[in-house]
């Protein structure tokens, strides 16, 4: 295969219990949608091979290029607060490893490439709707700057899957730092074996938190680096109004990036017990429960080891606590750090974390759009934001007790300006915009799609061309669930 990969694949020489090695299943006729050019070139990729009819066949999974080890990865989890020992990496193929131009490993996965040993009676395929929504989602969060997988490309398979109808396929070109979740630890400690999580645990050191290498424990060293990681992250999705819908251990990444974009949305109208997953019935992963969950997901990760810790289970346990009991802090420290950017604050006060609560609860209380108040905060008079409050009155309080806090801020009203819009998006992918996206790539047009990606890799830049873009849904285009892929 005459597409140069500079492979070097570290996963693949672990111990064979770590995963399946198997060949991608080929497709009828690939056909490429969109490739990340960009992002091509930073994995040390050619673009224009990428795009050939060999790039391309490789991409969809139909021909292995030299230096490849594909194989599925094991893993289990829990899914809904229900442990599941064996999940792993059921239409998920990992081709391998290369080095980037930041001197990162980072992985190459193609996403619906097939059945593997864990598909568990599924078709290891993916429908084109859930691949265009995580290549749309996954690099929306890339260009708001929070860690996330990247879509390096989606190709069309020139085959039907069946979901509740026939649908076409997809294959979605996934790189992330690696793919190594809380689960892969779990597969290991539900079997007993201390020694693969060893092996596991020093991997990962060495692939994602070399500052634990040295530390007297390691192992209670890198799950603090795990914990203060997760915490930052689910700080930064709160900041954009971020839903994921599917927390289950299985999808919370080690390397602290947020991964699987299934039945994921950002709010519109904002309300802290959101919800838009089809599969969430009682909201345990709505959008005021993500940290809480966070945390949850943190102490099945210290379970798995505590053997490590120490061989005293009494002290062992109370390592893992302290640890668990850091999140807290470490949440709230970034949290109130993004909501003050938010705010544009420029100084750190007691109650600036209760003032933004405020004005979340008078946007709750008014189903005012949360992209769009923060945004129209970010306006020299705010008339943006206050226009989102059906009872401009309530606004008004709290803007009062806003602008005093300001003035004791100080400093220049223009480099204010400049912070808040650089922390306050001016466009995300909204719900129905993405709908749209998939419903007009199911006819095989891909030019909206194309547009939103267009919009989307600029959201902190006022775009007048693109007004309809950073526009709540009407009511009768208000998408209320979002769904799996599977």
């Amino acid at each position: 295969m005459n597409v140069p990969f500079p492979f070097d694949n570290s996963y693949a020489r672990l111990p064979e219990r770590f995963y399946a090695k198997l060949p991608p299943t080929p497709v009828a006729a690939p056909k490429l949608i969109r490739l990340n050019d960009a992002l091509a070139l930073q994995l040390g990729l050619d673009p224009v091979s990428l795009a050939s009819p060999e790039g391309v066949a490789v991409l969809a999974g139909a021909a292995v290029p030299r230096g490849a080890d594909p194989l599925a990865a094991a893993y289990a989890g829990h899914q809904f607060g229900n442990f599941v020992p064996q999940l792993g990496d059921g239409r998920a193929i990992l081709l391998g490893e290369v080095i980037d131009g930041h001197g990162l490993r980072r992985d190459i996965q193609l996403k619906g490439a097939g059945p593997t040993p864990f598909s568990r009676r599924g078709d290891g395929r993916a429908a084109l709707g859930p691949v265009l929504r995580e290549y749309i989602v996954s690099e929306a969060f890339a260009a708001l700057g929070i860690p996330t997988t990247r879509a390096l490309a989606a190709v069309m398979t020139g085959e039907d899957v069946f979901r509740e109808t026939a649908v076409p396929g997809a294959v979605l070109t996934r790189v992330a730092a690696s793919h190594i979740r809380v689960g892969t630890f779990q597969y290991f400690a539900a079997r007993g074996d201390v020694d693969a999580i060893k092996t596991l645990v020093d991997h990962v050191i060495a692939r994602h938190y070399p500052e634990a290498a040295g530390a007297e424990n390691r192992y209670r060293a890198l799950f603090d680096c795990i914990v203060a990681r997760q915490a930052a992250l689910i700080a930064r999705w709160l900041c954009v109004g971020f839903i994921h819908g599917v927390m289950n251990t299985d999808n919370m990444s080690i390397a602290g990036e947020t991964i699987d974009f299934g039945p994921c949305a950002f709010m519109d109208a904002f309300h802290p017990g959101m919800v838009y997953s089809s599969i969430d019935h009682a909201g345990r992963y709505a959008y005021a429960n993500q940290p809480r969950i966070a945390q949850w997901n943190l102490a099945r990760l210290a379970e798995t080891l505590l053997p490590l810790f120490d061989a005293d289970k009494d002290r062992a346990v109370e390592q893992a606590q302290a640890s668990l009991n850091a999140f807290s802090e470490h949440f709230q420290r970034a949290y109130t750090r993004g909501m003050r950017a938010k705010l544009g604050l420029l100084t750190e006060r007691t109650g600036d974390l209760e003032l933004g609560q405020e004005l979340l609860q008078c946007m709750a209380d008014a189903e005012s759009d949360f992209t769009n108040v923060f945004r129209g905060l970010s306006a020299p008079d705010a008339d943006g934001a206050r226009g989102q409050f059906k009872d401009p009155a309530a606004f008004d309080a709290w803007a009062s007790n806003w602008q005093a806090r300001l003035a004791e801020d100080g400093g220049d009203a223009g480099a204010r300006v400049i912070a808040m819009r650089a922390a306050n998006p001016a466009f995300i992918p909204r719900n129905h915009l993405v709908e749209e996206v998939i419903q007009a790539g199911l006819k095989g047009d891909f030019a909206p799609f194309e547009r939103l990606m267009a919009v989307l890799s600029k959201p902190y830049v006022d775009q007048p061309d693109a007004a309809r873009y950073a526009l709540p849904p009407r009511p009768e285009q208000v998408v209320h669930q979002t769904f799996c892929g599977t």
